[in-house]
C-alpha cells in the first residue's frame, strides 16, 4: 500500500488553521526557529524490519491482522510510516528473518518509497531450521570452535548482504551468557568473543562499522558475556576505529544513568548510535517515551551538547533506530508514536539554553541548572515537530491521518486477518 500525498494534504488542510495558531505561539519564543526546523527535517529514525508485526510476549503472540507476509510488504509498511512522518527514510534488516531474494528488485522497491537500508543485523541468538550446530550454549563465545566458526560465517554473510544493499554497518547483539555459576569460564568466554569479533571485523569493508550491543540479562540470568557498556567499549576499543558501542535504552538495570553512559561514549568517539524503546522493569521494548520521557530528553540533552562540541552532524554521524515490541498495539501506530516521541525529545534538547546552563554549572548553581533544563522539557514542542513534518510533505498528525485513511483495515483486506510477520 502506498499513500498518496494529496490525501495527506487534504487532512492537513482541515487542521492547518489550528496548527498555525499553536505553531506561531511557540515559535515566537524560539530565536533560531529556522535552524531548529531544518534540523528536525533532516533528522530521521530507521525502522527495523522485525518491528512491523505484533510483538507479544515470550508466552504468546497475537497477530493484529494485516501483518506483512514478506520483506516486500515490510518495505511497503515502512513506506507508509515515512509518507506520514517524513522522518523514517530507512529500514534495518535482520538476517536471516529478512533475506532479500532479489536484491535489485528490493532496492528498487525501497527507492520507490523514498527509503534506503540502514544497518544490517545478525542473528545468532536462536537456531534456524537448516542450522547444523546449535546456539543453545552461545555463539561467538561458545566453547566449541566449530560453533564459533558457524556464527562468524553467519555475520560475514550478513555483511555481504549489506554491501549489496548499500548498507554501511553491521549490528551485533549476542544472547551469549550463562544461567548458573560455574557454567562458564567467564574470562575464556569473553576472550572467545573478542577473537570471534576480530574475524568479523577483518571482513568489514573499509567504509563500514560494526556496532556492538550489550545487555545485562535475558535470556541468560547469571551472566551475559557482553553485559554492559564497559564490556562493549572494551571490545570496541580493542578491535579498532571501525568498532563502537550501540546503546539500547532497554538494556540497562533499573536506575542506570544512561545519559552519563551516552556522554562518555560520545566523548571517546565510540558511540555507534541507539536502539530506542522504553521500559518499566527491564528490556520491556515499550513505545519510546511511554514510560520515562524525561530520561529520553536528558539523553538527547547530552547528545546535542556532546555532538555540537565535536562538530558532528546530528542527523547522520551516529545511528538512530527503533527497537520495540508492540505487544497488543498496531505496529505502525506504535512506530509512528515512537518516532514522534524521539523528535519531541530532540526538539526539547535543541531548545535548552546552553550558554545559561554552562554558566549555572560553572557557578555550581544547581537550582538554576535544573530550571533551565525543565524549562525546555516543559515546553510543548509538538507544534514545532508538526511544522517540520508539514514542511517536509508529511502529516500534521501522523497517527490521526493513519486512522482516518483506515490503513490497517486496507492491509487486513489485502493480506488477511491471521498473517504473522517474521521477527520477535
Amino acid at each position: 500500500m502506498k499513500l498518496e500525498k494529496y490525501k495527506i494534504q487534504e487532512f492537513n488542510q482541515q487542521d492547518e488553521a489550528d496548527h498555525k495558531r499553536r505553531f506561531e505561539f511557540i515559535a515566537a519564543d524560539v530565536a533560531n526557529i529556522d535552524e531548529v526546523l531544518q534540523k528536525l527535517i533532516a533528522f530521521n529514525i530507521a525502522i527495523p524490519s522485525w518491528a512491523l508485526g505484533t510483538g507479544g510476549t515470550r508466552f504468546g503472540r497475537f497477530s493484529g491482522g494485516g501483518e506483512p507476509r514478506s520483506l516486500e510488504e515490510k518495505i511497503e509498511d515502512v513506506g507508509v510510516i515515512h509518507a506520514l512522518n517524513r522522518s523514517s527514510n530507512s529500514i534495518s534488516l535482520h538476517i536471516p528473518w529478512d533475506i532479500p531474494e532479489n536484491l535489485s528488485a528490493i532496492k528498487a522497491l525501497a527507492a520507490q518509497h523514498g527509503l534506503h537500508f540502514d544497518a544490517v543485523n545478525s542473528n545468532t541468538f536462536q537456531d534456524q531450521p537448516d542450522q547444523k550446530l546449535s546456539y543453545k550454549y552461545g555463539s561467538l563465545h561458545h566453547v566449541d570452535k566449530a560453533v564459533r566458526k558457524q556464527a562468524i560465517e553467519h555475520n560475514i554473510e550478513v555483511i555481504k548482504y549489506g554491501v549489496q544493499l548499500d548498507s554501511k554497518a553491521l549490528s551485533v547483539w549476542l544472547s551469549d551468557g550463562s544461567n548458573f555459576p560455574g557454567q562458564l569460564n567467564l574470562r575464556k568466554a569473553f576472550q572467545n568473543t573478542f577473537e570471534s569479533l576480530q574475524e568479523i571485523y577483518a571482513a568489514l569493508p573499509d567504509d563500514w562499522k560494526v556496532w556492538i550491543e550489550y545487555k545485562p540479562f535475558e535470556p541468560n540470568f547469571y551472566s551475559t558475556t557482553i553485559g554492559d557498556w564497559g564490556q562493549s567499549y572494551l571490545l570496541a576499543s580493542k578491535l579498532g576505529k571501525k568498532a563502537s558501542t550501540l546503546v539500547d535504552l532497554g538494556h540497562h538495570l533499573q536506575g542506570t544513568n544512561i545519559e552519563q553512559i551516552v556522554s562518555l561514549l560520545l566523548m571517546e568517539g565510540k558511540l555507534a548510535g541507539f536502539h530506542f524503546n522504553d521500559s518499566k522493569y527491564g528490556d520491556d521494548d515499550l513505545t519510546v517515551g511511554s514510560i520515562n520521557p524525561y530520561q529520553l530528553f536528558l539523553i538527547f540533552n547530552e547528545l546535542v551538547e556532546g555532538m555540537d562540541a565535536r562538530g558532528m552532524n546530528h542527523a547522520t554521524d551516529i545511528g538512530w533506530m527503533i527497537d520495540a515490541s508492540h505487544n497488543v498495539k498496531d505496529p505502525i501506530e506504535d512506530l509512528l508514536q515512537s518516532v514522534q516521541a524521539i523528535k519531541i525529545a530532540y526538539t526539547q534538547a535543541l531548545l535548552v539554553d546552553k550558554v545559561a546552563l554552562a554558566a549555572a554549572q560553572n557557578n555550581n548553581d544547581v537550582a538554576a541548572a535544573q530550571e533551565i533544563l525543565q524549562q525546555a522539557y516543559r515546553t510543548d514542542v509538538r507544534p514545532l515537530v508538526a511544522e517540520a513534518s508539514l514542511m517536509a510533505g508529511g502529516a500534521l498528525n501522523p497517527v490521526g491521518v493513519y486512522r482516518k485513511l483506515k490503513v490497517r483495515e486496507h492491509l487486513i483486506k489485502e493480506r488477511g486477518l491471521k498473517t504473522v510477520a517474521t521477527g520477535l
